[in-house]
């Protein structure tokens, strides 16, 4: 299999439009090498000892990327970097694909060290200083991430909650328990899992900031660490009469209580609020349906969190890509 060979198919994969070829022009990845670097703490003069050398560090976040875009499996992403040449054009491979288990070990190298929130940084970085975040606000909110549901006996399942392990369980049978998950039910829904706490910027829609809980962990709990005191904030109900940081402004829609219903002045504060306000919902609607939602297929709270460092920074590549395309003034 030869890209070359396939001139005519991506040309007219070009003119139908291919989101990732658009995407590969607006963000130039190595911008991610020296991070992968010093978290992988990669030596250059001395790539292997011996063997098969390693994959590139980029291509290999490259396909962490696609993976998180697509929401694949490992498996499934071997077999779609053979088959789809969009993706093949996109990492500049060709007959050499990363199978199933080096996506594993690359993915659960990254998760290990902890340092995922690195790469969203590095690309943080990037956008602020193209000066495509405005800073005249932010909004925060949070969304569930389903996580593969545990079968427990009830007595277990009590120590799990006091963070506690059964004496019981092997080292093989804990390293195939997810004990930092947790059920909660919001309306009348249960879930189980975990919850990406972020917060964006109010005109760009870029997440600036973002927590990774379990799923029973209150929004309010982590709006202390999400946001910037120096700007306004924006959330529902929820966060009403939190604790926030010492200076942060902080705007809630307001609520009817039992003694006192809301005024026209009111009714108009929170549809002015909530006006604003849904540009997260944008967020999430956005990594829900174009990245195919951000449920988990591994267990365990750091590939939880590697997770969300993934979802937060696609997004925000994806982002990135559309604002530079429609020419949008996300800093006015």
């Amino acid at each position: 299999m030869n890209l070359f060979g396939d001139s005519d198919y991506l040309e007219k994969l070009s003119l139908k439009g291919d989101p990732l070829e658009r995407l590969e022009k607006v963000v130039d990845f190595e911008c991610f090498r020296p991070t992968l670097n010093r978290i992988f703490k990669y030596d250059l003069k001395n790539k292997s000892h011996g063997g098969r050398p390693p994959y590139d560090l980029v291509l290999m976040l490259k396909i962490l990327i696609l993976q998180r875009l697509y929401n694949l499996s490992d498996d499934a992403m071997e077999y779609q970097m053979i088959y789809r040449i969009s993706f093949r054009r996109f990492l500049k491979i060709d007959d050499k694909v990363p199978d199933a288990k080096t996506i594993w070990n690359f993915r659960n190298q990254l998760s290990k060290s902890n340092r995922g929130n690195w790469l969203f940084s590095a690309f943080q970085e990037k956008i602020e200083s193209q000066g495509m975040i405005a800073h005249k606000g932010q909004i925060v909110d949070a969304t569930f991430i389903e996580a593969p549901k545990q079968r427990n006996p009830k007595d277990e399942n009590e120590l799990i909650k006091a963070n506690r392990v059964p004496v019981n369980w092997t080292k093989n049978k804990r390293a195939q328990k997810d004990t930092a998950a947790r059920w909660t039910i919001k309306g009348n829904e249960r879930h189980y899992g975990y919850k990406n706490h972020i917060a964006i910027d109010t005109k760009s829609k870029f997440v600036k900031n973002y927590q990774t809980t379990p799923a029973n962990v209150h929004d309010s709990q982590v709006i202390g660490v999400l946001v910037d005191p120096d700007e306004i904030t924006l959330a529902d109900s929820a966060y009403q009469n939190k604790a926030t940081p010492k200076g942060a402004e902080l705007f809630t829609c307001l609520k009817n209580t039992h003694s006192k219903s809301l005024k026209a002045d009111d009714k108009m504060f929170n549809k002015i609020i909530s006006k604003i306000r849904v540009r997260i919902e944008h967020v999430f609607g956005f990594v829900e349906n174009s990245m195919h939602g951000s449920s988990l297929r591994s267990i365990g709270f750091d590939r939880a969190v590697l997770n969300t460092d993934l979802t937060n920074l696609t997004y925000n590549l994806l982002r990135h890509e559309q604002v530079k395309r429609l020419n949008l003034k996300t800093w006015r």
